[in-house]
C-alpha cells in the first residue's frame, strides 16, 4: 500500500519537527516547508495532504492555499489549516478558500494524528465503486479526482468535488445540510450549515450550465435533477 506524504508549512521550526517526527512514526512520508515560498518551490503536486501555517511572513497560509487551489494539478489537494486564529470569521474565510479542517493552536499531538488520519480517509474511493460520474456533459473522474464540463476541465477543491460527488450519484435525492456534513466533513470537523451553503454556492459557480440542476429545496436541503 502506498505511504501517504504530507507537506507541513510552518515557520516554527521546532513545531514543524514535532509533527515531522509524530506523523512519521504513524507511517506517513512527512517533509517540511518553513515559508509559503518555500513551499511553492516544491513540487506540491507529490502531496496527499498540505498541513498549513495561516500567519506566516511572506506568503500567508491563506494566500498559499488560494494559489493551491486555483491549481488544476493542486486543487484536489486537503489542506488542513494549523492557526492560532479563531474568529467565525476566519474559519468561514479559510473553508471559503477550500480548507479541508482547522487545527486550533495549541493543539494536542494525538488531536493532529485523529484530524490527518480523517481527512485522509476520505481519499480512499470503494474499489467496488465506478470510477466514472457522468450526467450530460459533466463529467467526473473518480480515480483522477477531475471533473470536466461539456469537455473542459473544472477546477474543483476537495469538499466542491466530495458535495458534487454526494448529490451527481444520488440523483434525485434530498440531503438536508446536516446529512450533507455528515457524509462530506469528517466526524470530528465542527462545522456550521453556513459552511455547507458557501460551498454549494462556490461549486455551482463552477460547473456552468449545470448549475441549475442543483436545486436548494427550502427548508429541505439540495438536490441533483436530471433524468
Amino acid at each position: 500500500m502506498k505511504r501517504q506524504q504530507i507537506l507541513v508549512i510552518d515557520d516554527e521550526r521546532d513545531l514543524c519537527e514535532i509533527l515531522q517526527f509524530n506523523l512519521t512514526s504513524v507511517g506517513y512520508i512527512v517533509d517540511v516547508a518553513y515559508s509559503g515560498e518555500e513551499a511553492l518551490r516544491k513540487d506540491l503536486t507529490r502531496y496527499d495532504l498540505l498541513l498549513l501555517d495561516v500567519m506566516m511572513p511572506g506568503i500567508s497560509g491563506f494566500e498559499l492555499a488560494k494559489r493551491v487551489k486555483g491549481n488544476p494539478a493542486t486543487s484536489a489537494t486537503p489542506i488542513i489549516f494549523l492557526t492560532a486564529l479563531g474568529s467565525e470569521s476566519d474559519l468561514l474565510h479559510g473553508f471559503e478558500l477550500g480548507a479541508d479542517d482547522y487545527i486550533s493552536k495549541p493543539f494536542s499531538i494525538r488531536e493532529v494524528k485523529a484530524r490527518v488520519k480523517a481527512v485522509l480517509g476520505r481519499t480512499s474511493d470503494d474499489a467496488d465503486a465506478p470510477t466514472i460520474l457522468r450526467y450530460d456533459g459533466l463529467r467526473l473522474d473518480l480515480a483522477k479526482m477531475t471533473v470536466t464540463v461539456d469537455g473542459e476541465p473544472v477546477s474543483l477543491t476537495r469538499t466542491e468535488f466530495d458535495l458534487l460527488r454526494l448529490l451527481l450519484s444520488n440523483r434525485g435525492q434530498v440531503f438536508s445540510r446536516q446529512e450533507v456534513l455528515e457524509r462530506v466533513w469528517p466526524p470530528d470537523v465542527i462545522v456550521t450549515d453556513r459552511t455547507v451553503d458557501v460551498n454549494i454556492t462556490r461549486m455551482r459557480k463552477k460547473i456552468g450550465r449545470y448549475s441549475s440542476c442543483i436545486l436548494t429545496r427550502h427548508g429541505f436541503g439540495y438536490q441533483f435533477i436530471g433524468s
